[in-house]
């Protein structure tokens, strides 16, 4: 079994520079404890020292101007502000602030349990087990609507119907938040109102509130995302790497690949449209990898798979949310000519902490580089697709073109009885 995801969504081998920029000391305080908190963390951990003297200027910027007057009559929404503005002028991955009321914050706070595993009792009591009322689902804002970019597999919103594309215009009555929606509400159904055609009518969809633990939910969205279909008298299987920080995930996908549900796929397609990075750097090895199958077989009970490795055709899917260790797993695959169906990767692999701020908000930091075989960074760059399909998300009632692509051209590599690593991809024009 593979060791869980400690304190940096990355677990190779990274570069870091030395001090050459004013330490945090030598800003001027603004007196609000959460915005210098941040500017201190940055300034002592933050990996390219070479940003730091515009880094510096920024938070100065924001101190004479927007934090004036912090200590006594500054809003909440200005520090608020003023961090994301201070933040974004380092311009690099793996960096941002998370604040209890999104779902990102309960789902970095269990990937980097431990990094912050002094506060992780305080901030979650009474076991420390991160947890938050939700329904499986993700938004994203499109100018003033907003949409669902992703539907958890087997979490209470796919049960009950909703789709990737629907516009979300209510919560029982009220505008959706990602968590106050669903406070006080676990164990009941909420009202979601919808669009799911643009120009249409909308409709009502009663689902099911559930306490979520993060990484428990992303293991058994991997598991009940593994299909196996039919295309053109070849059995393809599917799974999504929802993450790679999960301590069972890499095993759930060997496992059905070797004697579970996809034991009888011709060929894989592995869907590395991810939430979140993480996890092993070799975790491609699971089909790309040298070593051998093999299992422990005791004199009694049962057989363990102590390790497998997939030998038959894949293809994978990426887009801009291939991040972090899901986009070094897309990058082994291109190497080992696995062919890629999407759009370019995020261009964000670093190495992230977490550290808690004053106001228990979540604060990310990229502290380490991420440098692959010696001299190559994906960071601000990413990988581009070999079958470039686009997604549009808006009203798209559940389709997924990229997935039906790449289920196509796994189907046109098995009938040409290619061995998914040497094949050339199909025209790009012939899978829209």
């Amino acid at each position: 079994m593979r060791p869980g995801f400690a304190g940096t969504l990355l677990t190779f081998s990274l570069l870091l520079s030395e001090p050459t920029a004013p330490h945090a000391a030598d800003v001027t305080r603004s007196g609000q404890p959460v915005f210098d908190r941040v500017v201190e963390l940055v300034d002592e951990e933050l990996y390219d020292t070479t940003a730091l003297v515009r880094f510096n200027a920024a938070a100065r910027a924001q101190i004479d101007g927007r934090l004036h007057s912090i200590a006594a009559a500054s809003s909440p929404s200005d520090v608020d502000d003023a961090i994301t503005s201070v933040l974004s002028s380092l311009r690099v991955s793996h960096t941002g602030r998370y604040k209890p009321d999104t779902i990102d914050y309960f789902e970095l706070s269990d990937i980097f349990r431990f990094a912050i595993r002094n506060d992780i009792r305080r901030l979650f009591p009474p076991d420390g087990e991160v947890r938050y009322p939700g329904i499986g689902m993700v938004t994203t804002v499109d100018g003033d609507r907003r949409f669902v970019a992703d539907v958890y597999d087997g979490s209470p919103a796919e049960r009950a119907g909703l789709l990737v594309g629907d516009e979300i215009l209510s919560v029982d009555g009220l505008p959706y938040r990602e968590i106050g929606s669903f406070a006080g509400k676990v164990g009941r159904s909420v009202e979601i109102r919808l669009r799911r055609h643009r120009d249409a009518a909308p409709i009502s969809a009663k689902v099911q509130v559930e306490r979520l633990r993060p990484l428990l939910m992303f293991e058994r969205a991997i598991d009940k995302s593994l299909a196996l279909s039919e295309r053109d008298g070849h059995k393809i299987g599917y799974v999504r790497m929802w993450t790679l920080s999960t301590r069972n995930g890499l095993d759930i996908v060997a496992e059905a690949l070797a004697t579970g549900r996809l034991k009888g796929a011709e060929g894989v397609v592995v869907d590395l449209r991810g939430r979140w990075g993480g996890g092993p750097a070799d975790a491609a090895e699971l089909f790309v990898g040298d070593t051998p199958s093999f299992r422990l077989v005791p004199r009694r009970g049962d057989a363990t798979l102590a390790n497998f490795r997939w030998r038959k055709p894949v293809i994978a899917l990426i887009d801009k949310g291939t991040r972090s260790g899901l986009e070094l797993f897309a990058y082994a695959l291109r190497q080992n000519a696995i062919p890629l169906v999407g759009e370019r990767t995020a261009g964000a692999l670093l190495a992230g902490r977490a550290y808690v701020l004053p106001d228990d908000s979540l604060l990310e930091l990229a502290v380490s580089d991420a440098v692959i075989d010696n001299d190559l960074r994906l960071e601000a760059v990413g990988i581009e697709p070999d079958i470039s399909v686009t997604s549009p998300l808006a009203y798209a009632a559940g389709r997924d073109p990229q997935r039906e692509a790449a289920v196509n051209e796994m189907a046109r590599m098995l009938a040409a009885g290619k061995n998914g690593k040497t094949s050339a991809p199909l025209d790009p024009a012939l899978t829209r």
